[in-house]
């Protein structure tokens, strides 16, 4: 299939505004099986209407199809015109020589796991949870570290007692504060979350490199005393489970930075989530 000058300038007009173009992006890594316009919407965070008009843009312009199933219409990248559209740019491409990358140099790695830290304020229950959850979880694709902003010097003994009845490791934990992190031999993070609503409204150190942030604030399971306090963490590492579970089944390196925003805002709002994380955009 080849693409002429007219269909590609309509192609890359359609394609040059962000939210259509995270929107093709996201069918293009969807596959054949396409997505429901719902879905996309819930992804990208764009209200109905918007979409509606994103869509039409973009089929017009012939880079989407749409088929029904059911009740429902599925949409799905025209590969075809992708690839056509591609072809189109690289024609002649460098006087007919090879202008592609070269191979990363032997002994390199193309990525190195992704590095995460849990935030909350006093660094003792929480965002301790998290830290052991996807250390665990994360089978070596992830380097999971917590910290806060007033550290309370310790890990809450209920953390540690929880976390060894569910089998996650626990003798490298400990209460310290975030500015650790920022010095210069820090690790450069990825990903920053923040577990309490304290934390997320506190005004946080510049961290190293440009890291994705999201709050996923669950209710403090310290702040519940008596015959409670241990349901009262098991359901907090239960819900930060289900947070990371749902975070570690996202494509990272394929989802382009807006479409993750929108992924990690709709995990923090999961069951479980404190009244600002229920009220994030």
């Amino acid at each position: 299939m080849e693409m002429s000058s007219p269909a590609a300038l309509e192609a890359l007009g359609a394609l040059a505004q962000e939210h259509r173009l995270a929107l093709f992006r996201l069918l293009v890594q969807a596959g054949e099986d396409g997505m429901p316009a719902g879905a996309i919407a819930e992804a990208l965070e764009i209200p109905n209407s918007s979409l509606s008009f994103h869509l039409a843009h973009l089929s017009r312009a012939g880079l989407i199809g749409q088929r029904r199933e059911g009740r429902s219409l599925i949409y799905s990248a025209d590969y075809s015109a992708m690839n056509a559209l591609v072809g189109f740019l690289l024609e002649n491409c460098c006087g007919g020589e090879d202008c592609t990358s070269p191979a990363p140099k032997e002994g390199t790695q193309m990525r190195e796991p992704y590095n995460v830290l849990f935030l909350c304020t006093g660094n003792s229950a929480r965002s301790v949870l998290g830290e052991a959850l996807l250390n665990k979880l994360g089978e070596g694709r992830f380097r999971a570290f917590s910290a806060g902003s007033d550290p309370k010097g310790a890990v809450h003994p209920m953390t540690i007692e929880v976390l060894d009845s569910f089998g996650y490791p626990t003798a490298d934990l400990h209460s310290k504060n975030w500015d650790v992190f920022t010095g210069p031999d820090a690790p450069e993070f990825d990903f920053i979350f923040t577990v309490c609503d304290n934390a997320a409204g506190e005004s946080c150190p510049v961290w190293p490199g440009k890291p994705l942030t999201a709050h996923w604030g669950v209710e403090d399971p310290a702040a519940v005393e008596g015959d409670g306090q241990r349901a009262a963490f098991v359901d907090a590492l239960s819900y930060l489970k289900r947070r990371i579970e749902l975070f570690l089944m996202l494509p990272h390196a394929g989802l382009d930075e807006l479409a993750m925003k929108g992924k990690l805002a709709t995990i923090g709002r999961e069951a479980g989530a404190s009244a600002r994380a229920r009220a994030a955009e």
